[in-house]
């Protein structure tokens, strides 16, 4: 049987990592759905300009 010894500095660093992993997990998913949203929201207005506006004429002769 194995016993380890857990101080309060060894508890409170594996308590950071813990920490830190999880908040780098949040801010991986919010910048990849902010880029999800982006991408979807240009998509969307190409989409909409090009079925409702027609091309400009060219009035210059």
């Amino acid at each position: 049987m194995i016993f380890a010894y857990l101080d309060a500095g060894s508890g409170s660093l594996i308590l950071q990592a813990l920490l830190g992993g999880l908040a780098g997990i949040a801010v991986a998913f919010k910048a990849w759905k902010a880029r999800l949203v982006g991408k979807r929201a240009v998509s969307e207005a190409e989409h909409e300009l090009s079925g409702t506006e027609e091309p400009a004429a060219n009035s210059e002769s």
